[in-house]
């Protein structure tokens, strides 16, 4: 039986390549504000964000669910046996965005002032499912859209998955971000108009 050759490790990492596994971490800690490098090796820690000003900041964010006919039909009649997909969606995302700082663990609790969850049918069997998300303080809101849109999509699937399972939900996507140091952005394709 032949043996087979096995190169020496450095905890974990094959010998030759351990210089740049360690360097890889403390390059990217200087970039990114949520990763410490210390002896003990790369860390994962929330940004201090204690010395920024407050400023308005918004974000836009969605969702796309492709409904297969029969649910798209039960959906835009209102016919559903769960109750009205929309309404329950919406307060599902709007519970969800307040609720970003639990879900992601790095996320900052944030006061936000404004989340709308907003739903555009079409063009086909599929809604799209927006949340936008405000507030004034020292960090960003986008997590707090995508989450909303994200669990108002996954709402849309339980209220019509007993009429189809093949729903499928994809897309999540930040459309638009305003405030804070780096200003607005908008992803490519995004005119504003949603």
């Amino acid at each position: 039986m032949a043996q087979k050759r096995v190169r020496s490790k450095v905890g974990g990492v094959p010998k030759g390549s351990a210089r740049r596994a360690e360097a890889a971490p403390a390059a990217m800690a200087s970039q990114l504000g949520h990763l410490v490098v210390d002896p003990e090796g790369a860390r994962a820690r929330m940004v201090d964000v204690g010395q920024k000003s407050a400023s308005e900041r918004s974000a836009l964010a969605r969702a796309r669910v492709h409904l297969p006919a029969r649910a798209f039909e039960a959906l835009a009649s209102g016919n559903n046996p769960k109750g009205p997909v929309e309404e329950v969606a919406r307060v599902a995302g709007v519970l969800a965005a307040k609720s970003t700082d639990r879900l992601i663990p790095l996320c900052h609790s944030i006061p936000l002032t404004f989340v709308d969850v907003t739903f555009v049918r079409g063009p086909g069997p599929r809604i799209d499912v927006l949340c936008e998300a405000r507030c004034h303080g020292v960090t960003g809101v986008e997590m707090e859209a995508l989450v909303g849109a994200s669990v108002a999509a996954l709402t849309v699937y339980d209220m019509l998955k007993g009429l189809d399972h093949g729903i499928r939900v994809e897309a999540v996507e930040l459309l638009e971000k305003r405030g804070g140091r780096s200003g607005t952005w908008r992803a490519a394709g995004y005119d504003g108009a949603e």
